[in-house]
């Protein structure tokens, strides 16, 4: 008996080690296919940099080609009227009317002047101060407190005004499920309407959005947490409402350390992008899924 024991405890050393080579075997695999796939992304990430370096400066060249094209066909215009009367044998004025000619010489340089003034305008961004440096501050002590001084100013101006409904009890409803990232969204598609201990107006229906109150063709309905009730949404307020969730997802990416290829100011600008997002929407516009 004690040598039958002796073989089962060998029986089952070996399969312990095994087990143990396999599982080294798996970790080596995975960590290699990470390494490879951020490899990858570094790579792809510098052909895009590259890209977008040359076209800038294909921007640039066809920009001063413009420019140079446009002095060339400014100063080789004709800029006295008289001029042209003259060369075709129509004399309007009589010799001694000098000072009209003059006059008329000087409008059409007038003219010129104001055509070349015309600006070369293109899109420019510069990093506002003071919302870099709350930036910085909240990054480096990341968190989802809505008090501190970045995400304070955000609600203020972006995430309030973007979730602000004639429905105010539903969206307050709608911020607690976006901020504890229990909200979800899909399309209404051919589901039956349901209605679980909530009136029609509150729940809306295909023909009617639960957050405006208004008969709006409702391509979405959303649900909160785990109740059982879904509300139909327009489109216009699906869009408010994924804006506010785009912003949420990123800023916990950060904070959750999870965005390591970025540097600062990469964050700083995609965070004001989706504040950008996030104005628009309240202002109004938005984009509809065809």
């Amino acid at each position: 008996e004690l040598k039958l024991k002796d073989e089962e405890c060998e029986r089952l050393s070996k399969v312990r080690d095994q087990l143990g080579q396999e599982l080294e075997e798996l970790t080596a695999s995975l960590f290699e296919e990470a390494h490879k796939m951020v490899k990858e992304a570094n790579v792809k990430q510098a052909a895009a940099e590259k890209q977008l370096k040359e076209a800038q400066g294909k921007i640039d060249v066809l920009q001063a080609e413009v420019a140079a094209l446009k002095t060339l066909v400014l100063s080789t215009s004709p800029t006295s009227p008289t001029k042209e009367f003259q060369s075709g044998g129509k004399t309007p004025f009589k010799k001694g009317h000098a000072r009209n000619k003059s006059t008329s010489s000087a409008m059409g340089g007038s003219h010129q002047d104001l055509t070349m003034m015309q600006p070369i305008v293109k899109d420019c961004k510069e990093a506002d101060l003071s919302l870099y440096n709350e930036f910085r501050s909240w990054k480096d002590e990341p968190t989802m407190d809505r008090t501190c001084p970045f995400l304070d100013k955000i609600y203020r101006e972006d995430i309030f005004p973007c979730l602000t409904f004639s429905k105010s009890e539903l969206a307050s409803a709608v911020l607690e499920a976006v901020e504890n990232n229990t909200l979800s969204i899909e399309p209404v598609g051919l589901q039956p309407v349901r209605f679980v201990k909530a009136s029609a107006v509150e729940c809306g229906g295909p023909k009617k959005c639960a957050l405006s109150g208004q008969s709006k063709s409702c391509k979405h309905r959303i649900k909160l947490g785990d109740s059982s009730s879904y509300y139909y949404i327009s489109p216009f307020c699906r869009y408010r409402i994924t804006s506010v969730c785009n912003f949420f997802t990123y800023i916990r990416y950060i904070q959750q350390g999870l965005l390591k290829q970025q540097d600062v100011d990469q964050m700083f600008w995609e965070v004001m992008q989706l504040r950008r997002e996030m104005s628009l929407a309240k202002l109004g516009y938005y984009k509809e899924e065809l």
